[in-house]
């Protein structure tokens, strides 16, 4: 099926109809009159569209609209049954995996699964057979999976199919491997952009035009909707906040530089301000921890800082307060309506968010920063999975 719903007749019809479908997609529902209006086609040339598309399935009546009087004309919208839709997070030990139906209701939703995936084809090909194990156990027919969506950490060009996090080799791209092995469409994206496209799709976006939403895990990513589309860049690797060099720390970066904002505003410098205060001889509930099991983990900080542990809660604060520093300057830059907090940090909820938004007060403009507001992520760890959902259909559609 895939495409067929856009490619089933001619040129001009072809749009038309992807004209219809953005429409369903970004509104719900709506009456033939109303598309012909929204669109700028006569009434009779949409009726014949919209018949075409209940015909093969992809949209269906699904009431009448209310009037004052007369005749009350139907109501359309997609078919949840047309088809389904996954979307994969991919991380070094474990994957997690949502399927939403046509309309992106989710129907299915697994977190934390163990699978570690190597940098090999072979890998990768397991990964297929063990999505394919799951989607089955899980119910669904895998002929009715319209498209896959996968996302990734670090750099992912989804133009070209290559992730350099997993590069296999020159010759052959990881979305290349997944859509042999799974005979079905694949979309591959970096982690923090299927997290905003997730999150503006189905979260805490509020038909803003303008959202930034901030990856705060054990590095710091970055997803941007610039004027109500997902911002890529020349290369498909725009949002690489993390590595803005903004501090002046002699910290070596994981990409090798020096003073990166992720060596002070993310998990990973949570976790060494942590340990070289506790080397300093500073109480806190997890050096019996780390005496115990001689390392700390981030779920470690994470669980002390919500059990009110004074030291752990002073690390987080001190994150908050370098990130907001960072996020003033993207306010002042960008002007967004919105900024979303997300990744595994945002779970220490006001000991991250207070520090940032004083930083925030602090270093950026008033009259840019007033009609910006900061929350937190709604959809939480799911929003990476259900944002390459969301993604995967959009891209279908060719609505990206």
């Amino acid at each position: 099926m895939p495409n067929n719903f856009i490619q089933n007749s001619d040129g001009k019809n072809s749009v038309l109809r992807q004209a219809i479908i953005a429409k369903f997609v970004k509104e719900g529902s709506d009456s033939i009159a109303d598309i012909s209006r929204e669109i700028g086609v006569s009434i009779p040339t949409v009726t014949k569209l919209v018949g075409e598309l209940i015909d093969e399935g992809i949209i269906e009546e699904i009431g009448k609209l209310g009037t004052s009087g007369g005749r009350r004309p139907s109501i359309y919208g997609l078919n949840p049954r047309a088809g389904y839709f996954v979307g994969v997070e991919v991380r070094a030990h474990h994957i997690s995996m949502a399927i939403t139906d046509f309309k992106g209701e989710i129907c299915d939703y697994q977190e934390d699964i163990p699978f570690a995936v190597e940098k090999t084809e072979s890998s990768f090909k397991a990964l297929c057979d063990f999505l394919k194990d799951n989607i089955g156990k899980a119910g669904f027919d895998r002929s009715k999976i319209l498209a896959y969506g996968f996302n990734f950490s670090g750099r992912v060009n989804s133009e070209t199919g290559y992730c350099f996090s997993y590069f296999i080799s020159e010759g052959r791209a990881v979305c290349d491997i997944l859509r042999d092995e799974l005979d079905a469409e694949v979309y591959v994206e970096n982690d923090s952009r299927a997290m905003t496209y997730g999150e503006y799709i189905c979260g805490a976006g509020n038909n803003e035009k303008n959202v930034l939403f901030l990856n705060v895990t054990w590095g710091l990513g970055m997803g941007m909707i610039i004027d109500g589309k997902l911002s890529y860049g020349k290369s498909g690797f725009s949002g690489e906040i993390g590595h803005f060099p903004l501090l002046n720390n002699d910290q070596i970066c994981q990409c090798g530089k020096i003073g990166c904002l992720e060596t002070g505003a993310s998990g990973s410098a949570a976790h060494r301000i942590l340990m070289e205060k506790l080397a300093e001889g500073r109480a806190s509930i997890l050096s019996e921890t780390l005496e115990k099991n001689g390392v700390i983990s981030l779920e470690d900080i994470i669980c002390a800082v919500k059990e009110e542990d004074v030291l752990t809660i002073e690390v987080i604060e001190e994150i908050g307060r370098t990130l907001g520093r960072a996020l003033a300057g993207l306010i002042n830059l960008f002007n967004p309506e919105l900024v979303i907090i997300g990744g595994k940090l945002s779970a220490t909820k006001d000991y991250l968010l207070l520090p940032i938004k004083s930083a925030v007060q602090k270093h950026s403009l008033n009259l840019v920063n007033k009609d910006t507001s900061i929350k937190f992520s709604k959809l939480g760890k799911k929003c990476g999975p259900i944002g390459s959902c969301m993604l995967s259909r959009s891209k279908l559609f060719g609505l990206l």
